[in-house]
């Protein structure tokens, strides 16, 4: 079926954007605001702005505050991936990657609060179990109250929860306005959130120094990053135009599964690109903890297919 094949494309390349996020934080941002690292993402998408506008010349139509709105969530999802970059400045990428169903929780309330969609038992047991699934990825050893990466968690929980409100806000005028034409605002919004950043002297003196030091590798790696992760997002919404949404919704959940498994693969086979800790007990904490939040988001989800 070609909307599973889609869907699934979507996890598979973010486990694989996740692990390349994480090597340019490691290898280029260690000691640096990870903000400029959100340009490339800007950029990418001024460079689609045109080729929608030639698919879609009808996107320079809408009514100005529709366009703003719209733009407003694409620079909410710039905004939300500063805290997710910084979370990846201190933790690996299967640590962090279960973090971000926290967007599951918060989808389920904002839609409850906003869109006034009642959550049923099933959903509450999903949210339970991402929550437990959290805990445990965030818990080192046994000292459960002194270890508890309270900082990993704030950092997460804001950034999903910007996410979610861009999430709520793409969907709703997409309805009515159309794919197309929500993109292209969107794309502007984070068109806009990366010229801001550029116009602060520190960040532009920064982004400049680092093309100094490695263009090459700092503009290939992110330029094919950035495709991937458009190319994954392109997927899983097309899949939900062939398929209930809640249904693609929870093929994509398993991100956290394809992060944990390819984060093995890189430390057996490709270890200079990534590492992750592969002792017993770790191997057992992250993997309880990727089937709990997956678990978790299939629940939060039955409702609704």
């Amino acid at each position: 079926m070609l909307w599973l094949a889609l869907a699934f494309l979507g996890p598979i390349s973010w486990a694989a954007s996740t692990h390349i996020d994480k090597y340019l934080v490691e290898k280029y941002f260690k000691n640096s605001n990870t903000a400029v690292l959100m340009v490339f993402t800007a950029i990418v998408g001024v460079i689609a702005l045109p080729l929608i506008w030639l698919f879609q010349p009808s996107v320079l139509n809408l009514p100005f505050s529709t366009s703003a709105i719209v733009a407003l969530s694409g620079a909410m999802y710039m905004g939300a991936m500063l805290f997710y970059l910084r979370a990846m400045q201190s933790e690996e990428a299967s640590v962090v990657a279960p973090l971000f169903q926290f967007a599951t929780v918060f989808t389920l309330v904002l839609a409850w609060l906003f869109l006034r969609e009642l959550l049923s038992w099933s959903q509450f047991g999903g949210v339970a179990l991402i929550l437990a699934g959290v805990m445990a990825v965030s818990v080192h050893g046994r000292a459960f109250l002194r270890q508890f990466n309270l900082r990993l968690v704030l950092l997460m929980a804001i950034s999903t929860l910007i996410l979610a409100a861009s999430t709520v806000l793409f969907k709703y005028f997409a309805i009515s306005t159309g794919f197309w034409d929500t993109a292209f605002w969107m794309f502007v919004g984070e068109a806009v959130f990366g010229a801001g950043i550029l116009c602060v002297p520190s960040l532009f003196r920064e982004f400049t120094a680092l093309f100094k030091r490695s263009p090459g590798a700092v503009i290939g790696v992110n330029a094919a990053n950035e495709l991937i992760n458009l190319g994954a997002g392109l997927a899983v919404r097309f899949a939900s135009l062939l398929a209930p949404v809640a249904l693609v919704s929870a093929v994509s959940s398993t991100t956290t599964l394809f992060v944990f498994a390819l984060g093995l693969v890189l430390t057996e086979f490709f270890p200079r690109l990534g590492r992750e800790d592969l002792s017993a007990r770790n191997l057992v904490q992250k993997g309880v903890s990727a089937l709990l939040v997956t678990l978790g988001v299939l629940l939060a989800n039955t409702n609704s297919i």
